[in-house]
């Protein structure tokens, strides 16, 4: 049995669909309630009320279930309560992976699979390996956390008998995601199509170009990469990319769209910079892992579900 925390997230449901369909149970961890999210109402998966930061509400939860390894996806963010103090704010966010290493060794769990990011490799361009030396300064929340957070999977794998796996995880679209997005336009030009408006890309944080480009997943093969790393045997790395490989630029998201939805059609600028992607030959390697979804795929997917499903 799984206990996925952020199981009823974006990146989350995806990933507990996909461990569902390989045969298992998964319990859900939520702050604020125990109902089961509506997108996985059809699995009956288990529900735990509890915080990641309170070690007494994760601990009840080994007591309830029998949890034999553990997806953890959910993060505590550093600027979630402006009124608390900054030094302790971001003690809470690595409190939260602190305790779920705590609670899956107490378990004896087989393996515990940690989100990272690909915001961690900051402005590096090419092809992204997971040993490259990564850039030590502060530019966003997120990937300093997400930083901070390796080093501690990486520390505790290393000394304990707990197998830590650390997964860092590419641009992700599709259903259930951002929209918008602040770091990236596919969702939003995604919306536009299915609607056949005019895209607002008012919510990026940088003005997009057609050139522009990252490593873009669709959802539904980012949570089949991640259950393949709980689940797979004999993984050979601590760390693991977790993407298509490839880099899409935004005019080919434009492209791909107008394949769907005839029409379609929006003029981005020119210009970008250098393209990057992530190296995943050992997710390939060790997981046996290949995305489903090539670009029109995803395409046509996102659009149909935009298409019945309200924002």
């Amino acid at each position: 049995m799984i206990l996925v925390t952020g199981g009823a997230g974006f990146i989350g449901s995806h990933t507990v669909r996909a461990l569902y369909e390989a045969g298992e149970e998964c319990v859900l961890l939520q702050r604020r309630t125990p109902q089961p999210p509506p997108q996985l109402a059809d699995l009956g998966v288990h529900m735990a009320q509890g915080d990641i930061t309170d070690l007494r509400s994760l601990r009840a939860v080994g007591r309830q279930y029998p949890i034999t390894g553990i997806v953890h996806l959910a993060i505590t963010l550093p600027w979630s309560d402006p009124s608390a103090d900054p030094v302790d704010r971001i003690a809470r966010g690595i409190d939260g992976v602190i305790n779920i290493l705590r609670v899956g060794r107490a378990w004896g769990v087989d393996r515990v699979t940690v989100a990272s990011t690909i915001g961690v490799y900051g402005a590096a361009a090419g092809a992204l390996t997971e040993d490259q030396p990564l850039p030590l300064q502060h530019v966003n929340a997120i990937p300093t956390l997400k930083k901070l957070t390796e080093l501690v999977a990486a520390q505790v794998d290393a000394e304990s008998d707990l197998s830590v796996i650390t997964a860092r995880i590419s641009g992700t679209w599709g259903p259930g995601g951002h929209l918008p997005d602040p770091f990236f336009p596919a969702p939003s030009l995604a919306y536009a199509a299915a609607h056949r408006i005019a895209p607002d890309l008012s919510g990026l944080v940088h003005r997009p170009h057609a050139d522009d480009s990252l490593d873009l997943c669709y959802v539904k093969d980012t949570g089949r990469a991640l259950a393949l790393l709980q689940l797979s045997p004999g993984l050979q790395h601590q760390t693991y990319n977790v993407g298509s490989g490839r880099s899409t630029s935004n005019a080919e998201v434009v492209a791909a769209l107008a394949a769907v939805v005839p029409g379609f059609g929006f003029d981005l600028p020119p210009g970008g910079p250098e393209p990057r992607w992530l190296d995943t030959t050992r997710l390939t390697t060790d997981t046996d892992f290949a995305p489903v979804y090539d670009l029109t795929a995803a395409a046509a997917d996102y659009v149909g579900w935009l298409q019945t499903n309200e924002r």
